[in-house]
């Protein structure tokens, strides 16, 4: 059988009718023609966009998608895929080909690009994509198979602000066995999107480990929640819809919510009305 991406057969017409030269006359080198990437995330501009090999990741993200959306600071963009890799702001005017994009760890895949923004929390997006490709895995090796479970446990762990600082090279250990010695290129590729973020956002997974912060906000189990005294009213909105019965306080008096019974739902911060309750 003869199995090619779609977009190999879109090309095969304007190469017939033109000829190899003029297509060849785009790209770089080592990467000829175009690409089309499917341009998503924290962007104003999304969409299907086809460009020539070796543009820039910045021309890409800041020129064709106009930037991040509501002027928020650029974090990373992940290249091809689930298995592909989060690439930082620093590697912005990196040419696009596939031998660029292999050396900062990521992939050309299959042309998603992914934009991310100051309030993305790279741990969490290497559990997610780890968790995708888990169920993608077809489980017949073990370095693909277990180490992605492994790994999904780990960050599952580490999100959930119970990881250790041993996780960090565990997962880097986990990382370079799968990329050795699994049988095809799911298994290789599958850790990119966590040696990746290690690699480039070591800091976000030690304030995870040792501090027990996220540094996005996204990770709901490391959110500790707080009633401001001087701006509680004491209206008893909070108190009367939280299930776990762990604030307290009397009507029109500043209320307390109880950390041990907390289980950071986040119901009485959507109730009060006065932004008082506040997250740290």
């Amino acid at each position: 059988s003869n199995l090619n991406n779609v977009e190999t057969y879109a090309n095969v017409p304007p190469i017939l009718l033109r000829g190899a030269d003029w297509y060849g006359g785009m790209g770089t080198a080592h990467s000829k023609g175009t690409k089309v990437f499917s341009l998503v995330g924290k962007i104003k501009n999304t969409g299907l966009v086809e460009v020539p090999m070796g543009i820039s990741l910045r021309d890409i993200v800041f020129t064709i998608g106009g930037g991040v959306l509501k002027k928020k600071k650029f974090k990373a963009v992940q290249t091809g895929g689930p298995s592909g890799g989060c690439i930082p702001e620093q590697f912005m005017d990196l040419p696009v080909d596939y031998q660029k994009l292999t050396e900062v760890g990521s992939i050309m895949g299959s042309g998603g690009m992914i934009v991310m923004d100051e309030n993305t929390c790279m741990v969490d997006v290497a559990r997610y994509f780890v968790e995708f490709l888990k169920e993608e895995s077809c489980g017949q090796c073990n370095p693909c198979r277990e180490g992605l479970e492994q790994m999904h446990d780990i960050l599952s762990r580490i999100c959930a602000g119970e990881g250790r600082l041993e996780d960090i090279p565990l997962l880097e250990e986990l990382g370079i066995m799968m990329q050795r010695f699994s049988l095809c290129g799911l298994g290789t590729s599958a850790p990119n999107p966590v040696l990746t973020t290690i690699l480039y956002f070591r800091n976000e997974y030690e304030s995870h480990i040792r501090d027990h912060k996220c540094p996005a906000g996204v990770c709901k189990a490391l959110y500790h929640y707080e009633i401001d005294k001087d701006t509680c009213t004491g209206c008893q909105a909070c108190s009367r819809k939280c299930p776990q019965e762990a604030i307290s306080g009397d009507k029109k008096k500043p209320h307390t919510i109880h950390q041990e019974k907390c289980i950071k739902c986040g119901i009485c911060y959507d109730a009060c009305k006065f932004d008082a309750v506040t997250i740290r």
